[in-house]
Formats: structure tokens, C-alpha cells, sequence
């Protein structure tokens, strides 16, 4: 018999088009001979559906949809994920709907919650094994989670099944497909079982979901492979032996996985939202470079526009690297010089400031004048500002609230500043948009003469290796410190990650390409005296 895969982008809360796209690729599916249709985890509401999950009118609405889909679904048996409540209680779900009708439904047992899931706060953990026949091989559900672990998989083993199916909705970051493959080779090691994991695939506020669907045999052999980052409907022919073969596609690299996840997040944040375009900042440096080309790349020019607001402090190369770049890309561009503005907020505040010396107050008002001119155009053009800082500026805080933290979107949140510099590299291999200038000379937020970022941070590689190791990590200082990097430096990062957390508090939504990025998974108190000494 002929399996399909259905790798769909699933918009939140969007049951009726949700229910429609599931329809679309199941007539496909038959059409293409299968007899049998997977879609990924809460395919029919999409996840995470985060506290919607508290609203009984949600599961309400999530019943009838399902009820509706099962009326519609004819010559083809497909296996929805939803929202399930049963008996005071609610499930994470997956329904086989086949002749018309809900046949059988399996509850989750494994309900992260971890990282960025909290799915105990509003599941319960289903307890039984979930098999059923259907061309003479026996199939048996799981869930996401339920495949980290070893139990559920086994109880569909023990209760007939050949075949283990599994509905996703797994976040993408980087190395993570081969995360899957080891926790999928475990398990079918015990159970024997071949396996066919189906991976949700689109943009979800902070969240990207890769797709990157596939399947192995008993003997954990890759047999098919869906592309990543992209809808996709994939079929596997399941021998008699219930051995799947398909396809296999080719994944991309670390830089062109993170480059293609960088513009689904934003082209999904902007298009689900209804935004009708994105402006932002462009300064002449790499963060606002490699945040215009992927903007670029994931809208479309006529949906982007730039906008350079030079002080007496930026340098002419500056300007000519701005302007080259946006001439490059054809997006509309637009210049408005600071200086007045920032001449003006210092007389007026003269006589306050009398005898104190410049310091970082005069930087930040230009930070934040920017920021006001950018928040400006969105009001009147409707389009969303992006920030430009990365993971490293935004660990240390090296921002400013309300100047370039202003904004509704942050591409680059979870990017590292050193991964800045690769992915506009590698983005360049795609045809040439960066100026090379802009890639090769010192990092400056060109707010006093003679800048740079240095001036402040440690260097690039140091800092970002010591962010690596505490955030991502969760490293003592000790173990930094044993990794290679001096004492005075970990301390130093250490103490500028704990300070900044009520910046971050307040900074724009981004996409996150790390197993920890500064979100969901990231909860620090922002008032709290520990220190951090082991």
C-alpha cells in the first residue's frame, strides 16, 4: 500500500482553513494512490496553542471541526492531530478519521515540558496504545514527545503494531534533524518497529517548525526524506514487510538551514499577522545588512523599506554601503538625518545636564530618535519595524529600550555575532547583495567618534563563546573557565547577561535557531540578588 505525508504550515487558531488545507492534500494524497494520510502534531488548530488550551469553547470548537473534517474525508483514511477533551479531562490528540467518521482516536503520554514547551500545563497524559489495520499492516500512534521516551512506543509494539506513526510539531534548531534520527533509532532498536515521522512546517511567533519529514525501516535505514522548510506531500510505498520507500531529499547545510529558518520566521510572522509590509533601520553595518537580505528574501522588495538616519558621527562609507545595498535589492530607501533632532534634545536639556560630563545618555538619545522616526512610519504606512540586534548585543545588553530595541519583530534575536558574519557570507554564494565592506571592517554602533564595539565587549569569539557556554549550556563559571576562556572575562558576560534581563523583558518576539534562545525557554527573574560564583 501507497503512505503520504502531509507537511503542512498550520495557521493558530485558523480551524476552518486548517480543515480545508488537510482536505486539499488528502484528495491529493488519493489521487496519488495512497491509502493513508498522515499530518503532523495539532495539525487541525496548530501549535502551540499555548493557553487557547485553558478555553473550553477552543475544544468546543475544535470537536466540531474534527466531526466536519470526518464527514468530508472520503476513499482515504487520515490521521489528524487535535485537541481531545474526554471524561473532565484534555488530551493532546491524534484521530484516525476514516469511512466518514472519527474510528480511533490515541491520547499523548509524553507531555513535555521543558524548553519551549509547557504542554502540562494544560494536558493529561493518556495511558494506552492506539493500533489499527489497514492494508494488512498494522499502524500504531505516538506523538512528539512520546518517541523521547521509550514506553510509548513500546505499548504499540506489545498491542500488534509493525509500523509506529508519529505526528510532530518540533521546533526547528540547529543540529536538531539529527536529534531525531538518534531518538528514532532508539526506539526502533527496542521495538523493531519501522517508523514514519510526520513534521509540522511554518513559522509560529517565535518557533519555526522545519518539516524535514521522513522514515526508516526496522533496521533504522533512512528510506524517505521530505524537504525542509517547506509544505510538502511526500509518498512511501509500504512493502508487505511493512519496509516504507520513498524519496530522499537532500538537507542543507548549518548556514543555509539557519538563512532559510531566519526567513520563515519572518515571512510567516508578517503574513499570518497581516502585516502588509516591514521597514527597518539600515545603518551601513552586518546586523541591518543580513537582516535587509532576509527580508528580502522571505517578502519580496516591494514589501520592504530602509531607511538611514545619519548623525554627524556616521561615516561616509556608512551611507555609501547603505545606499549600495538598497539600490542592490530595489527596495525603497529613504534617508533622514538625526542631527537637528539630536541638537535639539540637547539644548533643551543643557541647562539640566550643565557640568556632567557626555556619556552614554548623549548615544542612547540618538538610539532613540531613530527609534521614534522608525516607529513613526509604522503608525503611518502600517508596515512592522524589525530590529536589528543579534543574541550576543542582547545578551550583554548592548541595546537601547525604545532606540533599537524599538521595534515588532526581532530576526536575529537567537543569531550569535559571529554567525551574523557567516550567514551574510553565505548568503552572498546566493548572488552578491552585501557590500564586502560592510562584512570585513570593525563593528561600530557610530554613536561618538571613533566607535567600535570592542571598545566595550570583549571580543566576537570570546563573548560569544562565553554566551554559548552559560545560556545555551548551562555551564557553572568554573566549567567556562576550564573550557578555555579567562576568569575575568566569564565574570564580566556573566554579570552583563544577569543585569540585562530587564531589557530583554521588554524586547521584540524573535526567531529562535538555538536548543536556548531569550523566550519561551529562557525564565530568569529580573529582580533577584544571586550571584553566580560555582
Amino acid at each position: 500500500m501507497k503512505l503520504a505525508i502531509a507537511q503542512i504550515n498550520c495557521v493558530l487558531g485558523d480551524l476552518k482553513e486548517n480543515s480545508a488545507k488537510i482536505l486539499r492534500y488528502a484528495e491529493q494524497a488519493k489521487l496519488g494512490g495512497a491509502k493513508l494520510m498522515l499530518t503532523p502534531e495539532l495539525s487541525l488548530c496548530g501549535y502551540p496553542p499555548e493557553d487557547l488550551l485553558l478555553r473550553s469553547g477552543f475544544f468546543q470548537a475544535c470537536k466540531a471541526a474534527l466531526d466536519e473534517l470526518a464527514l468530508r474525508v472520503s476513499g482515504i483514511a487520515v490521521i489528524v492531530g487535535h485537541p481531545h477533551e474526554q471524561d473532565g479531562k484534555r488530551y493532546n490528540a491524534a484521530s484516525l478519521l476514516r469511512d466518514g467518521k472519527v474510528a480511533a482516536t490515541y491520547l499523548k503520554h509524553s507531555l513535555p515540558n521543558y524548553a519551549v514547551f509547557d504542554e502540562k500545563r494544560y494536558f493529561s497524559g493518556g495511558t494506552e496504545a492506539c493500533v489499527f489495520e489497514l492494508g494488512g499492516i498494522n499502524f500504531g500512534l505516538n506523538i512528539c514527545a512520546d518517541v523521547w521516551e521509550q514506553d510509548a512506543a513500546l505499548l504499540a509494539r506489545k498491542a500488534g503494531a509493525q509500523v509506529l506513526l508519529v505526528l510532530n510539531a518540533s521546533p526547528y534548531a540547529i543540529e536538531k534533524q539529527a536529534s531525531r534520527y538518534s531518538a528514532l533509532r532508539l526506539r526502533i532498536a527496542e521495538t523493531g518497529m519501522s517508523v514514519v515521522y510526520a513534521n509540522m512546517v511554518g513559522g509560529q511567533d517565535e518557533l519555526v517548525f522545519d518539516g524535514g519529514s521522513f522514515a526508516m525501516d526496522s533496521s533504522a535505514q533512512l528510506m524517505m526524506q521530505s524537504a525542509v522548510f517547506e509544505e510538502e506531500l511526500s509518498f512511501m510505498e509500504m512493502a508487505a514487510d511493512a519496509r516504507p520507500v520513498g524519496e530522499i531529499a537532500m538537507l542543507p547545510g548549518m548556514e543555509a538551514g539557519v538563512y532559510r529558518a531566519l526567513c520563515l520566521g519572518v515571512r510567516d510572522y508578517i503574513g499570518k499577522n497581516r502585516f502588509p509590509g516591514v521597514l527597518l533601520g539600515l545603518s551601513g553595518g552586518i546586523d541591518s545588512a543580513l537582516t535587509l537580505a532576509i527580508a528580502v528574501d522571505a517578502l519580496g522588495a516591494d514589501k520592504v523599506r530602509a531607511v538611514m538616519m545619519p548623525s554627524s558621527y556616521t561615516a561616509q562609507i556608512s551611507l555609501d554601503d547603505a545606499r549600495e545595498m538598497a539600490g542592490i535589492l530595489g527596495v525603497h530607501y529613504e534617508e533622514f538625518s538625526i542631527e537637528p533632532l539630536f541638537q535639539g534634545y540637547l539644548a533643551t536639556l543643557e541647562a539640566c545636564f550643565s557640568g556632567r560630563p557626555e556619556d552614554t545618555t548623549e548615544e542612547n538619545l540618538q538610539a532613540r530618535i531613530r527609534g521614534n522616526i522608525l516607529m513613526a512610519l509604522s503608525n503611518k504606512f502600517g508596515s512592522l519595524v524589525l530590529t536589528t540586534g543579534n543574541k550576543s548585543e542582547m545578551s550583554v545588553g548592548y541595546a537601547t529600550l525604545y532606540g533599537d530595541m524599538a521595534g515588532g519583530f526581532s530576526v536575529l534575536k537567537d543569531v550569535s555575532k559571529m554567525l551574523v558574519y557567516r550567514l551574510a557570507r553565505y548568503r552572498n554564494t546566493l548572488g552578491y547583495v552585501i557590500p564586502e565592506r560592510i562584512i570585513t571592517r570593525a563593528p561600530s554602533a557610530e554613536l561618538r567618534p571613533d566607535q567600535t564595539d570592542q571598545d566595550n565587549l570583549p571580543a566576537y569569539e570570546v563573548l560569544d563563546g562565553i554566551v554559548e557556554c552559560y545560556v545555551e549550556k548551562n555551564l557553572t563559571i568554573p566549567d567556562i573557565v576550564a573550557s578555555g576562556y579567562a576568569e575575568v572575562d566569564v565574570r564580566r558576560v556573566v554579570h552583563l547577561i544577569r543585569s540585562s534581563e530587564y531589557k530583554r523583558r521588554q524586547s521584540a518576539v524573535g526567531v529562535r535557531i538555538t536548543e536556548r534562545g531569550y523566550g519561551k525557554d529562557w525564565r530568569y527573574p529580573v529582580t533577584v540578588r544571586y550571584q553566580d560564583n560555582f
